[in-house]
Order: C-alpha cells, then structure tokens, then sequence
C-alpha cells in the first residue's frame, strides 16, 4: 500500500510539473524562434542547454526557493494561494490556446529572440519554459514533501521532465510538421485543464488553512 501512496506521488509531481511546462507550445515557439533550415545539430544544442537550465533552475527552487519566504516571513499557505491564482491565469491563458502568453512570452520579447544568437537559456529556458508558474508550483510541491522518500521523489520527477523536455525539444521540427498550429493549440488546451485543477486545488487548501489559522 505504502509503494503505491509513493508512486501516486510520484505521478503527481511528474504530471504537474510536466503540463506547467508544457514542452510542447515551447518547442513550436523555439522553431519560431529559429531561422530555417534547421539542423539536427542545432536542435540538440539548444536543447541541451535549455534542458539544463531549466533543470538547475528548478533544483535550486526545491532547495532554496522557500528559504526565500521565510527570509519574509511569508506563511507558505500564502504562497498556495497566490502560486495557485498566478496557475489559474495560466491555465486559463492556454485554454485560451494563446501558445505565447501561456509561456509568459509577450510577442514583443519573441520578435526581441529571434535577434538573439543563443535563445536556450533566455527565453526558452526562462521564462518560456521555467517561469512564475513552474517556481510557485515546485516551492508548493516541496512544501507537501513530509518525508525524505517525497523529496526525493520531487527531484527525480524534475529529472523525468527534464527528460521529457529534452526529447520534445531534440523533436521540435517534427512535433511542429505533425500537430501544427492546431495540433499545438488543442495538446495547449488539454494541459491547460489539468493545471487549472491543480491550480484550483492550491488555491482551496491555502484558503482553507489560513481560514482555520485566522
């Protein structure tokens, strides 16, 4: 009983994590971001190094990014609330299928990108794919971690996504010829359901403990 208690875990850190970043709207933008043609060469270095970012992004938010609302003295029940508001907006941004907003990209900063020479680490890596959404979600899924066993759990569902979003990226070319702009936009809006219902549930337990607290 406990292993699958540990495997349900698991599978909702994963799956949490895996649709706030939504590799795949980020690799319909990196092919957007990028001048053709494009080589295998080119896509597996850049995916290389945004994977990477992402990943010691989100390792140093498991590890540093509650010491930084302690530092303020800020109820971690708080964080749940606007961390879940803040996924909210998102979610309803990509139900929307607006592919860019919903990877806190602005058009002006995707027309900025493509002047740029190295697009792994800004934007593709942050904000595109590690941005207000995928920290506030991973300081509150660190904060639901009560043992060892769900720590580490919470970092080998990072290096999963991590992977995930490698792969997806390494493939952008051809996730872009297959799904399209439609392909996209739908894939965008069946993720963007599932983060409303986490966003949902953070925002109805930080309520409902700051209202018991209060």
């Amino acid at each position: 009983m406990e292993f699958f208690d540990h495997l349900r875990t698991f599978l909702q850190f994963t799956v949490g994590l895996i649709t706030i970043l939504n590799p795949i709207a980020a690799a319909a933008i990196m092919v957007s971001l990028l001048t053709p043609p494009i080589s295998n060469q080119e896509l597996t270095s850049i995916s290389k190094k945004t994977t990477l970012t992402v990943l010691i992004a989100s390792l140093l938010a498991v590890f540093l990014g509650d010491l930084m609302f302690k530092l303020f003295d800020i109820n971690i029940h708080s964080i749940k609330v606007i961390g879940g508001i803040i996924l909210l907006l998102l979610a309803i941004s990509m139900i929307k299928g607006e592919i860019f907003e919903s990877s806190s990209h602005t058009p002006e900063e995707h027309e900025e990108a493509k002047e740029k020479d190295d697009i792994s680490i800004i934007p593709l890596g942050i904000p595109i794919l590690f941005g207000p959404g995928t920290f506030t979600t991973i300081v509150i899924f660190k904060s639901s971690a009560h043992s060892l066993i769900d720590l580490i759990l919470l970092v080998l569902a990072i290096f999963v996504s991590m992977e995930v979003v490698f792969i997806v990226l390494k493939n952008a070319v051809l996730l872009d010829r297959f799904l399209g702009v439609t392909g996209v936009k739908i894939t965008t809006r069946i993720m963007g359901l599932i983060v409303g219902a986490i966003a949902s549930q953070f925002i109805v337990s930080g309520v409902k403990t700051l209202w018991n607290m209060y």
